[in-house]
């Protein structure tokens, strides 16, 4: 009997440098135990087909069909001129559905000869469209006879596993891989406390293992399916608990606004009351702000909400404190606007030191990084030297340069554009760790909240202010029916006519740099997908076309920071009537006299992005009107989350299919930092309670014994999911 390989055994000693290549590069696998922790995707059971009719567009599948037919063509090419080119097209079904595989050239000999009618496969392959049907180039396949020896005894049981996979490794060879190291299942260490295990009816840990990739019933699948979700949750909710234990024992001055001061004066000039959820988030924020240990709030708000304003009181109360307030937007753009807003709103309050100012008056800072030396000097002194109570900054602000004379409360807007590491560096300007505002119009379902902002305490703006204006949203199917293209330019001149203005968002900016990543596509890419619309294009075709003689301006993010700033300040002036940009107008750009948005390739972009981009229109006292150009065909999954985002304004009902509709990778923060998700089987929508309770059980533990001395296998799986790589997962948002 071989010895069993441990738990950190790096895969190339155990399954061949080549193979564990592929594993770590494609898939993020380097040791026995992230092998055992790649779960199977979903199982098929023979004699029962996945639904090849729900086949997601432009992802790699594996499926289970029957052969219908197969039929080789000939054709001439560039390469076969005398007809000789081949061309193999099999269809398979499922019962639900039929699907096109197509094999080309030398690659028809070995599919013509082993794919007849009847027979039965697993396919493997990125499904794409040509000629508006669904198909698969080249998938690999492996044959399921079932009375071979070898396949009976590799696909051992009813139910055969569907690993996530790729191009480069299918399911079926990582399900061999799987067969040699899951005899180190035994050797896991059970990070669950066993009171908590026994007490909620959960295996251990190597029979969940053993049971999630070598199910005998359905049973076995739940059973480890219960127990893996467990592992998942409670193991990130200690490490946030643990977070939330450390920041409460920080020390922090309190700040409490005084009843004279620059707060009370801002309330009296305010042309309307606040509603009742900025009443309500207001003081809870205040009643933070005056604890001795420092705030950690996330305060989430639809878009146009009114979160920019409660965050602009709290800082005054911090100013009112004898502190300073420091707010870090994630573009140049987004801060000179906060910046203009704000002075606009606090009018002669902002212009401390200076004749004419208010008498609690103080100065309002703008800090970035392409400001002119003079100025940037000018604002780096009010801020040592207190004068600037209020400071609005990029990226600039976190610069060692940068010294406050006494930083009391960091607000983050849009926090998901933000790592830990720049969150605490900020913190760090403070003689003591001053307090937190994190803010993001992208809205968070409940449990989402707890997962990924677990060491915040939650604060929701769901009303809107009185006067706005409802957005009504359509999908235009540009492929399937251009003239609604076509109306819908009529309907931006229409709006031009009535004296609004409009955006047209694309997902490229379009110079030489994008053309040259453009090229390196091969020819099946070209064949099912055109790259991207870009801004530079649509907007000389718009201006040439369908809306000659209006003004059209660009805005893109290449642009300089001071040619950004003229167009964006052009545009809100009303001196151009239509603005064709890239998504650097997703955040917080204000123009209340745009009342249509034309956002093409829609399908390019995510729920959440639609959702903030169309929070642009409609914010006057017109209706506002989103079109979502698409050529994707009516049955793909894409033109389902365009219906859905055109169905509902409601942001918390469109997180929530954005979160069922991709992985929870993303969700928490991994397509920022690139590393896989830590969450393999615990979906964050659906195990609500186990979040919940896992939350609840982790804040128990660690008040017990806040470094886990008694328990050495949590801190051990603490650890691996803090690996430096992880380090900022838990604050990517």
């Amino acid at each position: 009997m071989d010895a069993v390989p441990a738990l950190d055994e790096p895969l190339k000693k155990v399954l061949g440098p080549a193979t564990a290549k592929v594993m770590a590069e494609h898939l993020g696998l380097h040791t026995v135990g992230d092998l055992l922790h790649h779960y199977p995707r979903r199982y098929e059971e023979r004699g029962q087909l996945t639904h090849l009719a729900d086949l997601p567009m432009d992802e790699h599948v594996t499926v289970v069909a029957q052969v219908a037919d197969a039929r080789l063509h000939t054709f001439a090419s560039s390469r076969a001129p005398r007809g000789k080119g081949q061309r193999l097209e099999v269809t398979i079904t499922d019962g639900s559905g039929r699907l096109q595989l197509v094999f080309f050239g030398a690659g028809v000999h070995k599919p013509h000869k082993e794919l007849l009618p009847g027979t039965r496969a697993m396919f493997a392959g990125k499904v794409s469209v040509f000629n508006r049907r669904l198909q698969l180039a080249h998938p690999a396949y492996e044959l399921l006879r079932g009375d071979a020896e070898e396949t009976v005894e590799t696909w051992a049981g009813a139910l055969i596993p569907i690993y996530p996979a790729t191009a480069k490794l299918e399911s079926w060879k990582i399900g061999k891989a799987l067969q040699t190291v899951l005899p180190s299942a035994q050797e896991a260490a059970d990070p669950l406390p066993e009171s908590l295990r026994e007490g909620r009816g959960l295996v251990p840990l190597p029979e969940a293992l053993l049971k999630i990739h070598r199910p005998h019933t359905k049973a076995d699948i739940e059973d480890a399916r219960a127990r893996l979700k467990w592992d998942e949750a409670f193991v990130l909710q200690v490490a946030l608990a643990r977070r939330r234990y450390a920041d409460a024992q920080l020390p922090a001055v309190p700040r409490r606004p005084r009843p004279d001061g620059i707060l009370a004066a801002f309330d009296d000039r305010l042309p309307f009351t606040l509603t009742e959820g900025q009443r309500k988030v207001s003081e809870e924020i205040f009643a933070d702000l005056a604890t001795d240990h420092p705030m950690h709030r996330l305060l989430q708000g639809e878009v146009g909400s009114g979160k920019t304003l409660v965050a602009l009181r709290a800082m005054l109360a911090v100013v009112d404190a004898g502190g300073q307030a420091a707010m870090l937007a994630p573009t140049e753009v987004l801060a000179q606007q906060h910046h203009r807003s704000i002075t606009e709103m606090m009018g002669e309050l902002a212009e401390g030191g200076m004749l004419g100012g208010a008498e609690s008056a103080t100065k309002v800072a703008l800090l970035t990084g392409s400001m002119g030396a003079a100025a940037r000097r000018h604002a780096l002194l009010d801020l040592a030297t207190g004068e600037a109570g209020v400071v609005i900054g990029t990226h600039a602000l976190i610069e060692d340069k940068v010294q406050f004379h006494d930083l009391g409360l960091v607000v983050v807007d849009e926090q998901h554009r933000f790592g830990v590491e720049q969150r605490d560096a900020l913190r760090g300007k403070g003689k003591q760790p001053p307090h937190l505002l994190v803010m993001t119009a992208t809205p968070i379902p409940r449990t989402v909240a707890m997962t990924v902002f677990g060491d915040l305490e939650t604060s929701v703006l769901d009303q809107l202010p009185a006067g706005r204006s409802p957005i009504a949203s359509h999908v235009v199917p540009a492929a399937d029916k251009p003239h609604f293209l076509a109306r819908a330019w009529e309907r931006v001149r229409e709006e031009v006519g009535k004296g609004h203005q409009a955006y047209v968002v694309c997902p490229r900016i379009g110079d030489e740099e994008d053309g040259a990543k453009a090229k390196k596509r091969t020819p099946e890419d070209e064949a099912e997908k055109r790259p991207p619309l870009a801004v530079l294009d649509i907007a000389e075709q718009l201006a040439r076309g369908p809306l000659a003689g209006l003004r059209v301006e660009v805005l893109h993010g290449r642009m300089q920071p001071d040619d950004k700033d003229a167009v964006m300040r052009r545009f809100a002036a009303g001196e151009a009537d239509v603005l064709v940009a890239t998504t650097v107008i997703e955040v917080g750009v204000n123009v209340p006299n745009a009342t249509v948005m034309v956002i093409m390739d829609a399908d390019r972009f995510g729920v959440s992005q639609l959702h903030q981009l169309r929070g642009r229109v409609g914010r006057g006292s017109a209706p506002g009107l989103c079109l979502l150009v698409s050529e994707m065909p009516e049955a793909s999954a894409a033109r389902q989350r365009l219906n859905a985002v055109a169905s509902t304004l409601d942001g918390f009902e469109l997180s929530r299919v954005d979160l069922e509709q991709r992985r929870e990778g993303d969700v928490l923060g991994q397509a920022q930092s690139g590393t896989r998700s830590s969450l393999r089987m615990l979906a964050v929508i659906e195990d609500e309670e186990v979040i919940a309770e896992a939350r609840e059980e982790a804040t128990r533990v660690v008040a017990a014994d806040p470094d886990l001395e008694r328990l050495p296998a949590l801190r051990t799986a603490l650890d691996a999911l803090l690996d430096e790589e992880r380090e900022q997962y838990l604050e990517k948002g």
